[in-house]
């Protein structure tokens, strides 16, 4: 039984008159979905065609390194402002940053055996007058220390009781609370309200710029005494963070976060992931179709541990980072540059850390206390990672991440780079 005896004939004469006939309808139908797919097919391709035309540029490194600095200097230079919630939540990260930096170096204070120090200083400044005036809260150093260990560190005072929002005779603080930063940071920037003329005697202390100079063995940011040096604008109640605060604010990536941006007529979109060691699983997710890899280096690692691996210098980490990025083959055919970045701190801290007194690091044959050296040295460690040698000079910038200017002129170089090398990848340019 075939499928045509299903319908019975129509006997002669009785079908519909001519040209009213249910061919006639699905003609109609089948045009309609005819236009239907074309306009289908030519959005896909559409879609497809931008989809090519975008520029994909993934940022790559080791924790704390600059990459999320970087993410956040696009968006100063290229994308949209702040809103008052982006700004409330990085007043909150700012103020918690002073108080975590604070902690370390109290711990360390302790550790290195200064707080006898701290009571000499203390009594020598009692018979300063200059000092006495320059500090209005009276309180001396031994005595800012022991109220910052006993409720920041030790917490073996009893928890305050008052709103250190209310500032001032009550004026309202304009930062006051961030649910989007998180009830630890939120926590910290009230300890830094209610402690901040505590840390600010600290800090002005000989003895806590002894602490400073050895800061690399917990693992301070480094770009956070700017913050330390600015306390009284922090602490107002009209707070409102600045662009290069922003910048400076520590918040640890822990999941991918991708910025869409229009320069000169082309899509860029560009992709920040965490570099802790237990981050780093989430990357794979990131790798199809990238144009570009911007690793991300900090040159005034070189004597610092990781966080999650003491024994780990966090430059050979980069090495063997940027070892592994280079030589995967997912990345075959991306480009890929790298920023060596904090030239600003390196060149600070080689003045009193000798690279070559950096166990990794015995080889360096340069002079003490010589930038230029120094970078060199880096940069052909860099390049002693790479299987084939055709890493051209060009791909590597030596920067500072917090310095707009800077970033700037590297982000445009960067972005011309990329396009001609995907040129001559494509075959529409010449290959060298």
């Amino acid at each position: 039984m075939g499928c045509s005896s299903s319908t019975p004939t129509p006997p002669p004469g009785s079908g519909p008159p001519h040209g009213h006939g249910m061919s006639g309808v699905g003609d109609v139908g089948t045009g309609e979905e005819t236009s239907k797919s074309a306009i289908i097919e030519r959005d896909l391709e559409r879609a497809r065609q931008e989809e090519e035309g975008k520029v994909k540029m993934l940022l790559l490194g080791a924790g704390e390194s600059g990459k999320s600095t970087i993410f956040k200097q696009m968006r100063i230079l290229y994308g949209s402002p702040r809103s008052d919630d982006d700004l409330r939540m990085y007043g909150v990260v700012v103020r918690s940053n002073i108080v975590v930096a604070v902690r370390k170096l109290c711990s360390h204070l302790r550790n290195l055996g200064l707080e006898a120090a701290l009571e000499d200083e203390g009594a020598a400044e009692s018979t300063a007058v200059e000092n006495a005036e320059e500090d209005p809260s009276g309180m001396s150093p031994k005595g800012a220390y022991d109220e910052l260990i006993s409720r920041l560190v030790d917490n073996t005072a009893p928890p305050a009781q008052d709103d250190p929002t209310m500032l001032n005779g009550g004026a309202k603080d304009w930062v006051g609370q961030s649910p989007r930063a998180g009830l630890a940071a939120n926590n910290d920037a009230k300890q830094f309200l209610r402690h901040v003329e505590a840390i600010r005697t600290l800090w002005q202390s000989d003895t806590m710029k002894d602490v400073w100079s050895k800061r690399a063995a917990v693992n301070v940011i480094d770009s956070h005494k700017e913050y330390l040096n600015d306390l009284t604008r922090i602490a107002a109640a009209d707070y409102k963070p600045t662009a290069q605060d922003i910048l400076l604010a520590r918040v640890r990536t822990t999941q991918v976060v991708m910025e869409r941006y229009r320069i000169d007529g082309i899509d860029f979109e560009m992709y920040d992931v965490g570099g802790q060691r237990s981050e780093r699983r989430k990357w794979i997710d990131c790798f199809d179709h990238v144009d570009a890899v911007i690793f991300v280096a900090a040159l005034s690692e070189y004597d610092q541990t990781l966080a999650e691996a003491k024994r780990t210098n966090r430059m050979v980490e980069a090495l063997e980072l940027f070892r592994s990025v280079c030589n995967n083959r997912a990345f075959a055919n991306t480009s890929i540059m790298l920023f060596l970045n904090k030239k600003d701190i390196f060149a600070e801290k080689i003045m009193y850390s000798d690279i070559a007194n950096q166990r990794p690091f015995g080889d360096y044959a340069g002079p003490p206390k010589d930038f230029d050296h120094g970078v060199l040295y880096f940069i052909q460690k860099f390049k002693d990672c790479l299987i084939d040698d055709e890493f051209n000079d060009s791909f590597i910038h030596v920067t500072c991440a917090t310095d707009t200017n800077n970033m700037e002129f590297v982000l445009d170089s960067t972005r011309t780079i990329i396009m001609t090398d995907n040129l001559r990848r494509s075959g529409f340019l010449g290959s060298d």
